[in-house]
């Protein structure tokens, strides 16, 4: 990787860390100062990052970070359907039975635990578990245009989300029976059924952002 792309990568991961609110100014030497890559690479990520959607220059003000409002939910949840719609219903008719019974089983352990009592440490590894299930259905697609759209996508769907709408320790079990509906639909390769279980999941995110 270059050094504008390490920038990039790191930029990326200090906003997911949330390290960088949303709607906040930054200068380029604040850049330099939080992702440890020097002016130049800082200088040339910054246009990859307005592309982005992720930053906007403001004249006399310096970068801003992406606000959240109605506009950006609205859109970043419609673009998120539109992909995952189409990878589910490939998942499903793809994805090798070993593999989707493994992602049962992972759920199903960590909703075992999450009965007895959600730890820090397992409120991290269903957050990550829902990521990542999300991740593999649109990589199953196997086009790199799409997953790089919904990588950006899933960044600004991480930068709206609030202490309300994480994964919270109360939500662990919900979500993990969300998932769950959705891969009993994949585990019988009922495309219909699995676009719907996916939409109910991403329509109890999307409640959670604008608080319906």
């Amino acid at each position: 990787m270059s050094l504008r792309e390490r920038a990039y990568e790191s930029f990326t991961q200090h906003l997911l860390d949330r390290d960088l609110a949303p709607g906040q100014f930054v200068s380029q030497r604040e850049l330099v100062e939080l992702t440890g890559y020097p002016l130049g690479a800082v200088r040339e990520m910054i246009p990859r990052l307005e592309s982005d959607g992720l930053i906007r220059t403001v004249p006399h003000r310096g970068l801003q970070i992406a606000h959240v409002d109605m506009d950006l939910i609205r859109n970043a949840f419609q673009l998120r359907l539109l992909v995952e719609r189409e990878a589910v219903a490939h998942f499903a008719q793809t994805a090798p039975a070993e593999r989707i019974e493994a992602l049962r089983e992972a759920h199903l352990r960590v909703r075992a635990l999450a009965e007895r009592d959600v730890t820090p440490e397992l409120n991290q590894k269903a957050q990550q578990l829902d990521w990542d299930l999300h991740d593999e259905m649109v990589a199953s697609l196997g086009n790199a245009l799409i997953t790089d759209i919904y990588r950006v996508n899933s960044i600004k769907i991480r930068l709206i989300r609030t202490e309300d709408t994480r994964m919270l320790p109360e939500l662990v079990v919900s979500v993990m029976d969300e998932h769950l509906a959705l891969i009993e639909a994949l585990a019988i390769r009922d495309k219909a059924a699995s676009v719907a279980a996916l939409e109910a999941h991403v329509e109890s995110a999307k409640r959670r952002v604008v608080r319906v």
